[in-house]
């Protein structure tokens, strides 16, 4: 228990037999309950996962405040039987969690890239009642993102640009971080059979969870790369999930602003879209007359018009935005973290 709430923490592994069980022992023991969800992996992981699991239940025989079926284990091992996706591993043991009554519920991956030590400062802004969602922030600091390679800052700074419109969290970065915590209220709120089951996990799930009006915070960590290698392909992700976030921008729009309640945002985003298509084509074309030595002056000027009408109708959009879901992002940082948490303990 940690300050007056149950914790569970979601382990997911895929071919993560040299790293997991490393993850499992170093879990923090102020963790009531550590769910490991392999998601059919086909090296020796899940054999790893029952023995490093048997012998912490062995050795500990904790007193849980949590509704476990009689059960007084603190790891759950979870095993798929065909492989679903890492956010399939994130549900499933989401599902559990909040069936056993635990109160907040981490993630971690189970490739050893997440610092156990700073747990508590994930979970701080959700079991403090000021967010209920906080995700871990790479790129907040200049020095925290010091281990994370050019193509990989350049694809995630690509990606936090998309999620801003997509989530409308525009405060918001480093989006495919999956240090969390969330509330099990939030969990039991959440449609999660509409959230996709791949690695846009993370990035949909935001999207889903503004569409709810839940507060999300982001906490600084450095970035921490070790030995493991990723089993994503860089250009089909990010191709898969900017796509994924297009369809989750459109659909943000019609829910919140067009059937809840009408929002002139939309308007302001629809008459960006068009004027910025439109205008681009329309300077294309101007070109391709001057190229020709046609007269394209007054085309060129009206192009140009339009493109600029596009351009500022797109700022007023995203000012609207923002300001609508200003009160939904929450700034933490981690020396107020610390503070807090020093004075609370004290």
């Amino acid at each position: 228990m940690y300050r007056g709430k149950t914790i569970g923490v979601v382990v997911t592994a895929y071919n993560e037999e040299s790293f997991v069980g490393e993850v499992i022992e170093t879990v923090p023991q102020f963790v009531d309950r550590i769910y490991v969800v392999d998601d059919a992996s086909p090296d020796g992981c899940w054999e790893v996962i029952k023995r490093v699991s048997s012998r912490i239940n062995d050795d500990t025989a904790p007193e849980l405040a949590v509704t476990d079926g009689g059960e007084n284990r603190r790891v759950i091992p979870i095993r798929h039987e065909e492989n679903r996706g890492y956010g399939a591993a994130v549900k499933s043991g989401y599902e559990r969690a909040v069936a056993d009554g635990i109160d907040v519920v981490a993630v971690m991956n189970g490739d050893g890239q997440m610092d156990p030590e700073i747990l508590d400062r994930i979970l701080d802004p959700v079991v403090a009642g000021e967010a209920d969602y906080a995700k871990g922030n790479r790129l907040h600091n200049p020095g925290d993102r010091r281990g994370m390679s050019t193509f990989r800052f350049v694809g995630n700074a690509l990606l936090t640009g998309l999620s801003k419109f997509s989530t409308g969290y525009w405060t918001m970065s480093d989006p495919q971080n999956g240090y969390t915590a969330i509330s099990s209220e939030a969990i039991e709120e959440l449609d999660l059979e509409s959230v996709t089951d791949e690695y846009g996990f993370l990035n949909h799930l935001l999207t889903h969870l503004n569409v709810n009006e839940f507060r999300v915070a982001d906490v600084p960590m450095r970035a921490v790369y070790g030995d493991e290698e990723s089993s994503i392909r860089y250009l089909p992700f990010v191709r898969f999930v900017s796509l994924l976030l297009l369809r989750s921008f459109l659909w943000r729009l019609q829910t919140r602003y067009v059937r809840r309640e009408f929002h002139p945002t939309v308007v302001f985003y629809a008459a960006g879209g068009v004027g910025l298509v439109a205008g681009a084509i329309a300077l294309v074309g101007s070109a391709v007359r001057s190229v020709r030595g046609e007269d394209g002056f007054t085309a060129s000027i009206t192009s140009v018009l339009t493109v600029l009408v596009g351009t500022v109708s797109l700022a007023t959009a995203i000012a609207m935005d923002a300001e609508e879901n200003e009160d939904l992002e929450v700034t933490y940082d981690e020396r107020e973290s610390t503070q807090e948490s020093e004075l609370l303990e004290g």
